[in-house]
């Protein structure tokens, strides 16, 4: 079936001797030449001083545990990825289980969010009742709470991918794991088949018996809204990020999870912009609009400044006024 596995078990310490963090002159290669690209392109792909290095893997990490070869955007296009098409052009996302309000990321500010960042129309289909649906459950070994197996779901999402997806996307407030000898999985998919699922469970503080405190919706969206995004980038074929500091680099634990930034590097940027084809100004426009909204604002920030490096401060300006409801400071 071509299961992908995209999370972590959390074995303990291992050796970072596996992995060796890219110099300037192998990031540059992972982007590729942009040689005969449009201006406003080019200047996407340059990382300028927005971007920062992946660093050196402490002993817990991901790349700790998994040291990965990464993936260049020559590999990507080699590889044959999935893509839109006129036929196959919408992600649904299919809730599962109950999303409590106050307790679950808002669906609609999910796929607001990912309508923005993949420039795709995204749309939310009607919550799916577990009760009766056939999937296998244990009890976590660790935390003794309860866990769904993610394959039992796939196999569900498999048979109901709609005429018109690109892909079809499960999330839940469910804890998930693949098969017996895991802990847990935050999100698993099926690349070749277009299905995904993604717990954003491990994301609240409630999960391991922490205080919510006074920003528990910010960051519980901001955590939910990065996994969305990282495990639908694998869904167009994207690996993990090993070049720079980058919504696709895997985590091993919360704390690195949290150290992400919601962005992508130039080299994913211009995977994502391949298959898609979207606007690139438009696009951060779009993203930055969404960022205010939440609340995220360094996030907001960064984005608008790299928008005016890439177009200048007057052309960003019209560009996230077009985009929007109305004019911005």
């Amino acid at each position: 079936m071509g299961w992908l596995a995209t999370a972590s078990v959390l074995l303990g310490v291992v050796s970072v001797m596996g992995f060796e963090t890219p110099g300037e002159k192998q990031r540059r290669q992972a982007i590729g030449s942009a040689e005969g690209l449009p201006q406003v392109l080019k200047k996407a792909l340059d990382p300028a001083d927005d971007f920062e290095p992946l660093p050196v893997p402490g002993p817990h990490d991901w790349l700790a545990a998994h040291p990965e070869p990464g993936q260049t955007f020559a590999q990507f296009v080699q590889s044959g990825p999935n893509r839109p098409d006129q036929k196959r052009s919408i992600i649904y996302l299919q809730p599962l289980g109950e999303f409590p309000k106050g307790e679950a990321p808002p669906v609609d500010m999910l796929r607001e969010y990912a309508a923005a960042y993949f420039a795709m129309e995204v749309r939310v289909l009607p919550p799916l009742s577990l009760s009766g649906q056939n999937i296998t459950t244990r009890r976590n070994p660790i935390t003794a709470n309860r866990q769904l197996l993610t394959t039992d779901i796939l196999e569900r999402l498999r048979k109901m991918v709609p005429n018109d997806a690109f892909c079809l996307l499960g999330i839940t407030m469910e804890d998930l794991y693949p098969e017996p000898s895991w802990n847990f999985v935050f999100g698993q998919a099926s690349l070749r088949e277009r299905v995904g699922v993604y717990s954003f469970a491990r994301y609240d503080p409630a999960f391991y018996g922490e205080p919510r405190g006074k920003d528990y919706d910010k960051i519980l969206l901001r955590r939910s809204g990065k996994v969305l995004v990282h495990e639908t980038g694998h869904m167009f074929g994207l690996l993990h990020c090993i070049h720079f500091r980058c919504v696709l680099n895997g985590s091993n634990h919360l704390a690195e999870s949290d150290a992400r930034p919601m962005h992508e590097c130039p080299v994913d940027l211009r995977k994502l912009h391949h298959s898609i084809g979207f606007d690139v100004a438009r696009r951060y426009a779009a993203l930055y609009r969404f960022y205010r909204k939440a609340g995220f604002d360094d996030e907001a920030d960064w984005t608008r400044q790299r928008l005016e490096w890439i177009v200048g401060a007057d052309e960003a300006k019209k560009v996230i006024e077009a985009v929007g409801e109305g004019p911005i400071s």
